[in-house]
């Protein structure tokens, strides 16, 4: 398929991972790692009891302790967002005239715990990331961390209205890329206007997290290409004991940095590129570490510093996500959310939603499988799979590029609008006696999918992509979302793709629909109305629909 080059990426794109870590990353297991995370886990609780929006006390502490799955009270957690609240009600909203990771910082942070930072007292705190001129001001720091937090949740470009320049997924993307040195690396202020004298040799530290960024976009040739410069000058700069050195001395950060960055990219850090003498960037890290936990800056340092021993802590829980093949520690499709208990939630979602309709939420946080590690669709398969809504073809195998049944489509969207099952029979060749009874005849019921004739279904038939975007359509109508369009704006919509005079009359209204909705991607040239649909395909139009309709 061509692409289609716009400024406009779609939350597709948010979803392109991969988005999840790869299993068994590490070794099998690592007791050490393991005891040194409970520790210092327990001298972080202890330690930053009060935490607040700050780099110190605040973010980095509760994003480590709420991926790490230490024991840690609820209180804390919701003691953080009040403290939040009230700072963000406290400023207007308005968390700094120019730093704006200041907004990333704390969008990854409730994130992490469950809150949505599109309504903390009454402030949208996405609406910043919106605006690229003062995002970027900071330097390569600003782009890097509006997509990471972005990325974190899946969450769309905000519009902002104040904005010079309203910034785009692409234009964060290609400011990191054409910034890029000549060595591979990245530093703060190197290829921009603000380049200073050492500026054009990479920092670790900007490196790292750069593919921290980069790394749910490998799917693009130029990402994977600018990605395997920066890998090659990261192993080219490694110290012999397998850490990084910065402005002379050797210190915690930049091999933090490093590693979190392989994590996120799903390359194990016994990667031959990256042990130097039998050391690895997790030995490195691990130097660093105080008997109470605590970690110091260099590795001259007799103290401790808490910055050090925040930073410390996340790239060992990012390790250890690593190794029990979890999604990576900014791949939050597993954080909380707030129906209890597995209880579903039908007061969620849009005004004028079907009544029987209701949020699925998390019962099986972290869960991924092998054969979709760095695929596109990676975010919306584990999002599903999370809440059962969709199951892989065995326990590590998902094959998202076959085909799907048209039963197969019927029990996904059920689960996925959390619907009550109808049990009357409609068709002969669905019986009682077949998994998917209950599922075809609730789908049906609700007008979601029909039969081919009034006694048949055909379970075993294979999907088109017309036919999904009108099922969709219908399922989002169910949702509350106005599925509606007057037949100059179908036209409209369809008349940019080069094929759309090959979709059937009676699914153009649902293709525009889901076109204009971002269900399908509008960075396509083609439509392809009549090829069958893939599984992978399937998770991301509804992951899509099920955002928009807020039923997830």
């Amino acid at each position: 398929m061509k692409i289609r080059m716009k400024n406009k990426i779609t939350i597709l794109l948010t979803a392109i991972i991969i988005l999840s870590s790869c299993m068994n990353v590490f070794a099998s297991s690592n007791p050490k790692l393991d005891e040194a995370i409970a520790e210092t886990a327990s001298y972080l609780y202890e330690t930053v009891q009060n935490p607040q929006i700050g780099a110190i006390g605040g973010e980095w502490a509760v994003i480590g302790l709420a991926r790490s799955g230490y024991d840690v009270p609820d209180s804390y957690y919701q003691n953080y967002y009040s403290n939040v609240e009230a700072y963000v009600k406290n400023c207007g909203g308005k968390l700094h005239d120019k730093k704006y990771t200041e907004y990333s910082r704390v969008i990854v942070a409730l994130t992490a715990i469950g809150k949505n930072p599109a309504d903390v007292a009454g402030y949208n705190l996405l609406t910043a990331i919106g605006d690229y001129d003062n995002t970027i001001w900071q330097g390569l720091n600003g782009p890097v961390w509006a997509l990471i937090a972005l990325d974190s949740g899946g969450y769309e470009m905000p519009q902002n209205s104040d904005a010079k320049t309203q910034a785009t997924r692409e234009l964060y993307l290609n400011r990191i890329l054409e910034c890029q040195l000549p060595d591979g690396g990245w530093s703060l202020f190197g290829g921009t206007a603000a380049e200073e004298s050492g500026n054009s040799v990479s920092d670790p530290d900007i490196t790292g997290m750069a593919l921290q960024a980069l790394a749910k976009y490998q799917d693009r040739p130029e990402v994977k290409k600018a990605t395997e410069e920066a890998l090659a000058c990261m192993s080219a700069m490694q110290n012999e004991n397998g850490g990084y050195s910065h402005g002379g001395a050797e210190n915690l950060e930049s091999s933090v940095q490093m590693l979190t960055a392989l994590c996120e990219l799903g390359i194990s850090a016994d990667d031959a590129r990256f042990v130097k003498n039998g050391n690895t960037l997790l030995d490195a890290v691990l130097s660093f570490r105080n008997s109470d936990g605590s970690f110091q800056h260099t590795s001259n340092d007799s103290g401790n510093s808490q910055m050090s021993t925040e930073q410390g802590f996340y790239a060992m829980v990012a390790a250890q996500r690593a190794l029990e093949g979890k999604s990576s520690l900014y791949r939050m499709s597993d954080s909380p959310v707030s129906a209890e208990d597995g209880e579903t939630d039908n007061a969620a979602g849009l005004p004028g939603k079907h009544a029987d309709v209701s949020v699925k939420p998390l019962t099986k946080p972290g869960v991924t499988f092998a054969d979709i590690a760095g695929h596109s669709n990676q975010l919306a398969i584990e999002a599903l799979a999370a809440r059962e809504i969709i199951n892989g073809k065995s326990a590590d195998a998902f094959d998202p590029d076959a085909t799907m049944t048209r039963a197969e489509y019927a029990a996904i969207v059920v689960k996925a609008l959390g619907l009550p099952m109808k049990e009357e029979a409609k068709f002969e060749d669905a019986t009682k006696t077949d998994w998917f009874f209950p599922f075809v005849n609730t789908a049906c019921s609700y007008g979601i999918i029909n039969g081919i004739s009034e006694t048949e279904f055909n379970p075993n038939g294979t999907i088109t992509r017309e036919e999904a975007a009108v099922m969709t359509a219908r399922a989002a109508k169910l949702c509350g979302m106005n599925t509606e369009l007057e037949t100059a704006a179908v036209r409209d919509v369809l008349a940019g793709f080069t094929d759309y005079v090959t979709a059937s009359d009676w699914a153009r209204s649902a293709l525009a629909f889901c076109l204009r909705e971002q269900i399908l991607s509008e960075e396509e040239i083609e439509i392809l109305p009549k090829q069958e649909i893939k599984r992978c395909e399937i998770a991301q139009m509804l992951y899509q629909m099920l955002g928009a309709a807020n039923q997830l």
